[in-house]
């Protein structure tokens, strides 16, 4: 997800403890959503587009957290 960002993503991972809580929903969401598609788990398939879209809005979120501009530390006060 978003490789793009991985170093961000590294650095939001230690640093930022919200980003990390929706991070690993994120992860989590997608295997039990893997999980109920390869018959792992049982899910409906409305089960399975509700988790899905659930996992859609996290990743919006997440990205538009890796979007924000960074503070600089070289701010002229």
């Amino acid at each position: 997800m978003f490789p793009e960002y991985r170093d961000l993503i590294t650095k939001l991972k230690t640093t930022d403890h919200h980003f990390t809580r929706l991070f690993d929903q994120h992860n989590a969401l997608d295997q039990k959503i893997t999980n109920m598609e390869n018959h792992v788990e049982q899910g409906t398939p409305v089960e399975i587009e509700n988790l899905k879209k659930e996992k859609l809005l996290l990743k919006d979120q997440l990205y538009a957290i890796l979007k924000k501009p960074l503070p600089s530390s070289n701010q002229k006060q």
